[in-house]
C-alpha cells in the first residue's frame, strides 16, 4: 500500500475526466510526480490507454511489498 491506497484501487484524486486533480500541486505524491510516460508504458497500439492501464497494473504487482 503506497500513500494509503492499495494497488488496484482508484485514486481519490482522479477526476471524472480521468485526470489527476492535483497535477502540479505540491501535495501530489512523489511516486506519481516521478512517473513519466514512455513508449513502453503507452505501447504501439491504438488502445494506448488500455495498454498503459495494464502496464501500471503490472507495475503495482511487481513493486508491492512482500
Amino acid at each position: 500500500m503506497a500513500n494509503g491506497k492499495p494497488a488496484g484501487v482508484r485514486c481519490i484524486q482522479l477526476g471524472d475526466d480521468l485526470r489527476c486533480m492535483i497535477f502540479g500541486d505540491p501535495r501530489r505524491p512523489a511516486c506519481c510526480a516521478g512517473l513519466q510516460p514512455s513508449a513502453q508504458m503507452c505501447g504501439a497500439t491504438d488502445d494506448a490507454r488500455g495498454h498503459a492501464l495494464a502496464w501500471l497494473t503490472q507495475l503495482e504487482i511487481d513493486t508491492q511489498p512482500d
